[in-house]
């Protein structure tokens, strides 16, 4: 029982994280363009505008992801609560993958309305995005 309590929790740590960035991202951007933290690509640190416009639709896709990945993270782990140790491990394992793909994923959409936004240079564009 203490492995599938371990493996709930370790299992809630990335939707928690980001939710809590998620929202952080859309109240505010980090206050200087770094490499150190924040939502980092070419396109996002171009400038001021990128960098904020980045940081508020990553902020939603994460919330939106985060939420939805929590409770579909813990269902799995309820089909082998009592199982063996191996088993536990397993669909653990395999939810916390599912979560990173997720979460790498986050880049695509975000990187996509980026793009649609502003043009190669960091000008937004006549459209608005």
């Amino acid at each position: 029982m203490g492995f599938w309590v371990f493996m709930l929790v370790m299992d809630l740590l990335i939707p928690i994280t980001m939710v809590a960035f998620g929202t952080y991202f859309l109240k505010k951007a980090p206050r200087e363009i770094n490499s150190a933290f924040g939502y980092r690509t070419a396109m996002s640190m171009k400038n001021r505008d990128t960098w904020e416009f980045a940081h508020r639709h990553c902020g939603r896709v994460w919330q939106a992801c985060g939420l939805i990945l929590a409770p579909a993270s813990v269902i799995p782990i309820l089909f082998v609560l009592g199982g063996s140790d191996d088993a536990v491990g397993t669909v653990g394992g395999i939810v916390c993958a599912v979560q990173l793909a997720v979460l790498i994923g986050s880049v695509l959409p975000t990187e996509r309305a980026l793009r649609r936004a502003f043009d190669e240079n960091g000008e937004r564009r006549g459209d608005g995005g």
